[in-house]
């Protein structure tokens, strides 16, 4: 079990209580008492840690390594997935994939970024970062799901596009521009949410949504933490103060209109209870598919576009 920092004296006293109970029953000792004030107490711990959150400790929690991935997601919301492969251009790239799903009966196109669980999986998957042909065949099956008719489930969870020689030598940077082009002007609705990282143009390039939604531990921002540390400060251990100063979480992006509804997490984050954040993820889902479905495709596209226009406003003295 991967346990966070700040996470230690939580688990320590779970583990401690486990012992009195295995005690009690071995022994046949009545500890229900002793039992009863330590579950208080954490109980109080647990609301005292995680009510107050620093944005960097969310950071750390949507990269918890038990945290569900988007397979995960599919698995536990939709029917029948069928993944389908390949940009038609290079290669099938394993670190976004995505298919044909029913949700809740509704036919849909699903994708995703998808991570490993073990090293040889990462390798794999790249991490989660996805090469231009992931944005490509990502762009593909939305080209798929236009001409069915079908509204696009995106999930985004990546530490961004990989920077590597190779991906800039196929177009990394083009192949995103172009996803977010095509969005702006694809006749079906889209919804996207973050439900872990939501790193930079990595995740842009699938994010061009009529609704955008985030898991209240995962985040969204232009650059990582540490990235942001290593540049303002020429140190990553500056990461914490970077990531406050980026009003990465859930309700910043709330407010900044950049995201239209945090999905509530169980205390501690979505690995210790994925069924409870699938069935709240798939209400909102259903709702807003619900509602986009009868806007006229131009009015979509129009409500779309605004909602992207008008992002990012400043002022100048």
């Amino acid at each position: 079990m991967h346990i966070l920092e700040f996470e230690k004296p939580i688990v320590e006293l779970e583990s401690k209580i486990e012992e009195l109970r295995n005690f009690s029953i071995d022994k046949k000792v009545n500890l229900e008492h002793e039992i009863r004030k330590l579950e208080e107490k954490l109980a109080k711990m647990k609301e005292q840690v995680y009510n107050n959150l620093t944005p960097w400790q969310r950071v750390q929690i949507a990269r918890h390594p038990q945290r569900p991935y988007t397979l995960d997601y599919i698995h536990l919301l939709t029917t029948g997935f069928t993944e389908l492969h390949g940009d038609r251009l290079y290669a099938d790239d394993m670190a976004l994939i995505g298919g044909f799903a029913h949700l809740n009966g509704l036919r849909v196109v699903v994708m995703g970024h998808q991570k490993g669980r073990d090293t040889k999986e990462n390798v794999l998957r790249n991490f989660g970062c996805a090469h231009p042909e992931g944005y490509r065949k990502a762009m593909r099956l939305m080209k798929i799901a236009e001409k069915f008719n079908l509204p696009v489930v995106i999930f985004i969870d990546t530490p961004g596009a990989y920077p590597g020689v190779g991906a800039e030598e196929r177009g990394q940077a083009q192949a995103i521009a172009s996803n977010l082009k095509d969005m702006v002007q694809l006749t079906v609705p889209i919804v996207a949410t973050i439900i872990g990282e939501g790193g930079s143009g990595g995740a842009l390039g699938v994010g061009v949504a009529d609704k955008v939604f985030i898991l209240q531990n995962a985040y969204y921002s232009v650059i990582s933490p540490e990235g942001c540390a290593s540049i303002l400060w020429r140190s990553s251990l500056k990461a914490p103060e970077a990531a406050a100063a980026l009003r990465l979480v859930g309700e910043d992006l709330l407010k900044f209109g950049i995201v239209d509804e945090v999905i509530p997490e169980p205390a501690g984050g979505a690995h210790r209870g994925p069924g409870a954040v699938a069935e709240s993820l798939r209400k909102v889902l259903l709702k807003y598919l619900k509602e986009l479905s009868v806007f006229p495709k131009k009015e979509l596209l129009e409500n779309r576009y605004q909602k992207f226009r008008v992002l990012g406003h400043f002022t100048a003295s």
